[in-house]
Parts: structure tokens; sequence; C-alpha cells
């Protein structure tokens, strides 16, 4: 019990990886960049607007490691480097927070709506009390039925909500609102489910993965029926080697170069099948 409020609950502690994540020059060392400098993508657009939404912060910490690294610091680290990334290949970005500050999860998903972005990816990690062996990458889709335990327990950590919030459709009566909002919430889902695939495939090439990792559960900051959106689970900060992994600039790029590539596939899946309805 002691060990699970300290892994889940702990609001006190600091985080301790191995480069500081407030003052690095870049986002990684030099002798760990993993691959060359990105060049742009014909996937990209500056009117693709993609909100990058780092879990947690301020006075939320999300999940704590045994040694002291805190989610909330793991998912911002690897964010700023996603969204610089995404920056140098041509996209539009937007980041939910770019500091160590609580963001409420329903301003979260009206923060992308308001903006009317494109995609909407959510970065955390993982912890379960009690089974420091389950560890790898995983993604996730909205879903009030969650795939399995897991993922329901694991949605529960990262605060999700019952809920669903419903747009509102000017000048139509009650019931057409309720036939576009089905119509829209489907093609969302479709898209967020073919971005789940993609960044399963692109994570999958350079990171250990969770058995199954494409999931879906009841997460708060999933659940716009207007922009598609998925939550990575980077990995356990649960699991010694996953947290040994995570406080290095060289994994936590890895991640960031794999989600870039997994946006990169989305857009021109997403184009292609525009085109050819």
């Amino acid at each position: 019990m002691r060990f699970t409020r300290r892994l889940l609950c702990n609001f006190g502690l600091r985080a301790t990886l191995s480069a500081p994540l407030w003052a690095r020059s870049g986002f990684a060392q030099a002798d760990e960049t993993p691959a060359a400098t990105p060049q742009i993508s014909p996937a990209a657009s500056p009117s693709h607007l993609i909100v990058i939404d780092p879990g947690h912060g301020g006075r939320d910490p999300g999940c704590i490691g045994a040694g002291n690294v805190y989610e909330k610091d793991i998912a911002l680290d690897t964010a700023m480097d996603l969204n610089a990334l995404l920056r140098k290949s041509g996209y539009q970005t937007m980041m939910t927070r770019d500091r160590d500050v609580f963001i409420p999860l329903p301003d979260r998903v009206e923060f992308a709506e308001r903006h009317q972005a494109a995609l909407f990816i959510s970065v955390h990690a993982n912890a379960v009390a009690g089974d420091p062996s389950i560890r790898g990458a995983s993604v996730f889709t909205f879903s009030p039925d969650p795939s399995d335990p897991l993922a329901a327990a694991i949605a529960r950590s990262e605060n999700s909500v019952e809920a669903i919030s419903s747009p509102s459709f000017k000048g139509v009566s009650p019931q057409v609102s309720g036939i576009l909002f089905g119509l829209m919430s489907r093609s969302t889902k479709i898209e967020s489910v073919l971005a789940q695939q993609k960044m399963v495939a692109a994570l999958s090439r350079h990171v250990d993965m969770l058995p199954n990792p494409a999931r879906q559960a009841t997460f708060a900051v999933l659940q716009s029926a207007a922009i598609p959106s998925i939550l990575v689970e980077t990995a356990f900060l649960s699991n010694p080697q996953d947290e040994k992994a995570l406080r290095t600039p060289y994994f936590r790029h890895q991640l960031a170069l794999s989600m870039k590539s997994a946006v990169d596939t989305w857009f021109v899946a997403r184009r292609h099948a525009i085109a050819n309805l």
C-alpha cells in the first residue's frame, strides 16, 4: 500500500533524470541523437495543426517511479522533443502546456477544439502497482468500454471521466443535432483508430511494446467528437528497465522520432482515404 501511494499519489517528490529537463540546450545530446536532422516531410502542411498534450503538470505529477521520476516531466520533455521535430518538418503545432503547470483535463480538449486541430496527441507514462514486470509502450483511443482490465486501470490513473461532452450545432433541431454529432463522432473515431495503428507501427520499430498495444479506455482527454485523438503511454515507470530508459535523452528522442514518423504516415493515409471517398 505504501508503494502504491508513493508510485501514484506522491505530490512532494521531484524527478531526477539523467539530463536537466528545464535547462538543456537541445532535446537530445549531440552524441545521443539516433538519427540525422529531419528533412521537410512531404506529408507536412502549415494547415495541418497538431496539438501536443504533455500529460499532468504542476500540482498533478502523474505516476512517480521508484527512482523519483515524475510522469509529468517525462511527458513534457518527450512532447517538447516531438514538437521540435514536427516544426522542423513543416507542421504547425501547439502545446497544451510547455512548462510545469496544471491544466484541467476538459481545458485540454477545449483547447484542441477551439483551434480546430487536425490531430490531438496526448503523451504519458504508465505505472502499475504490484507488478513491476509489466513494461512497454501502448497507444489508446477513447471508448466508454475499456478493452481490458489493464486499460481500465491505466485510464483511472490518468484521471478518466465517464461523461462525454457533445458539441452544439446552431440552427438545427435537437434531433438533427444528434444525427450530426453521431456522424461526426463516427468519422473522428475512424481517424483516431487510423492514427493509433500508425503510431503502434512506428513505435514498435524502435521501442518495446506492451502486448496488444492498441487499446481503448475512457480517457478524459480523448473525448472530443470533432478532433481525432490518441494517447501514447510511452513506457512503465513501475518497471525498472522502462524507468531506466525513460531517464535517458536517447530513449525519449527515439519516442519522439517514432511519433513524428507516425504523424507523417497518418496524414498520407488520411489524404488517400479522403481522395478515394
